[in-house]
């Protein structure tokens, strides 16, 4: 079996998705890059029975190299942002808070310094039917000089140079969506840093690391 470790991991990320109750079911996806191979969780496989041999390798045309099982519905927006940028790994979830907010603006506010561990305000990019073409370049164009991205009707994606990196990001996103969300619900003004605040903190933050989810 090629690319164990990294099916490995894989299978991981996504349990680890489902302990801190990021995902629903088996919707969710998550993925790593090794070279011109893609490692990507299989469609419709119960995390608890995840396997590393389920795990399926494709190419970055999408065929599959090594794959028992269909891949997940979402790998053309997994190899779209494979494409577009030099992200390592990808976690994709339905998690509450940010699925949620992306019913509900266009930008996550840069109200928290959070938000500056992804790059600057937390883009939200438009709906397009799950699985298609169309979602995959939405998402990849939300990414740009972005490390987080939240899908309209839909959930919530991190990347990273690293599949670590990504699956560490997570609860951060969904943390800054969940106080937007509560101070949204206030219906009063919520406080946006200014543009020279955010500079300061997106520099600050480069050395710091978030612990290992």
């Amino acid at each position: 079996m090629i690319l164990e470790e990294q099916r490995q991991a894989v299978v991981d990320a996504c349990q680890e998705m489902q302990r801190k109750g990021l995902v629903v079911g088996t919707a969710g996806n998550v993925s790593v890059r090794v070279d011109d191979k893609v490692c990507i969780s299989p469609s419709a496989v119960e995390y608890e029975d995840l396997t590393a041999e389920l795990v399926g390798v494709h190419d970055l045309d999408g065929n599959a190299v090594e794959a028992q099982l269909k891949p997940s519905s979402e790998l053309p927006l997994h190899l779209a942002v494979y494409h577009s940028t030099d992200a390592g790994g990808i976690t994709h979830n339905h998690a509450p808070a940010s699925t949620a907010l992306g019913l509900v603006c266009d930008e996550i506010a840069f109200s928290h310094y959070y938000s500056a561990m992804f790059g600057g305000p937390v883009r939200v990019s438009p709906y397009a039917d799950f699985g298609t073409d169309q979602l995959a370049h939405n998402v990849a164009e939300a990414l740009q000089g972005r490390s987080g991205a939240l899908m309209s009707n839909h959930g919530a994606i991190t990347i990273g140079p690293t599949l670590d990196k990504a699956l560490s990001l997570l609860p951060y996103l969904e943390y800054i969506c969940e106080i937007q969300l509560r101070a949204m619900a206030t219906g009063q003004p919520v406080k946006v840093l200014t543009e020279e605040q955010i500079a300061f903190q997106i520099e600050a933050i480069k050395g710091y690391k978030p612990a290992k989810a």
